[in-house]
């Protein structure tokens, strides 16, 4: 049987624990503020999500980074979130909005949150334009990856933004290893290089950004370990929830 485990309940052991985790497993460390989109969704002060800034008023994350039962502040313009760099934003959020049809699985986990303050848009800080509806994601294409946190097992957090690639894997390849747990109307897959690495357990809700679109939000990915070229990574599919996306935001 196939070990599927979503990075909801890996952040909930973490919290537990008092801890927070994120990461790109290998990479490079970004060039600073060239993804002015992201955000980092943190609570108490600590990373434990990523987001994207789709209007000033607004970012999309995935369904099960909401924790109910704390507040959480988004921060935007950031590189180095050790620092509180003069390029940061931080606003808190007014709404959580997950899609009305997620219920704590794989499916439908994406979620739209609706900020307390515009998000003021500059050089460090800008919206990105969301994919078409009808666009489809070809395979094999080279996408971009993007996180904060941890590099590999046991090894320290990156404060600083990392970035890789990962290619679109055919639907049916992603149908044979995850079973009944990808859907390919609504999620996407890749496969990605043991060396060059990639999306890790709590990189949850961070962006899969193809030909400069966001084509996925980071979804789940085998529970053992996140590094093994075997399991294909999944993403929410974004095109999928367009006129959900456009319907919230009127």
């Amino acid at each position: 049987m196939i070990h599927v485990y979503c990075f909801m309940f890996f952040f909930q052991l973490l919290s537990v624990a008092g801890a927070s985790e994120s990461g790109i497993v290998g990479g490079r460390v970004a060039k600073p503020h060239s993804r002015p989109y992201m955000a980092s969704l943190q609570f108490r002060g600590q990373h434990s999500c990523g987001g994207i800034l789709i209007r000033e008023d607004f970012v999309l994350t995935a369904a099960h980074c909401n924790q109910p039962q704390q507040k959480m502040r988004v921060v935007l313009g950031a590189h180095d979130i050790s620092k509180k760099e003069k390029s940061q934003q931080w606003i808190e959020v007014d709404k959580y909005i997950p899609h009305p049809k997620f219920t704590g699985g794989y499916d439908y986990d994406i979620m739209l949150l609706k900020l307390k303050n515009n998000a003021t848009l500059n050089r460090y800080v800008k919206a990105i334009g969301l994919p078409k509806k009808n666009g489809k994601i070809p395979a094999n294409i080279n996408c971009a990856v993007a996180g904060w946190g941890k590099t590999g097992d046991n090894k320290p957090s990156s404060k600083v933004l990392r970035e890789t690639t990962e290619k679109i894997q055919f639907s049916f390849e992603c149908q044979n290893i995850w079973k009944e747990y990808f859907k390919s109307d609504q999620m996407v897959c890749t496969k990605f290089d043991k060396k060059k690495g990639g999306i890790c357990q709590g990189d949850s809700g961070g962006p899969l950004i193809c030909n400069s679109k966001p084509q996925g939000i980071t979804a789940f990915t085998s529970k053992d370990d996140c590094n093994n070229p075997k399991y294909p990574h999944v993403f929410t599919k974004v095109h999928f929830f367009l006129p959900w996306i456009k319907n919230v935001m009127q």
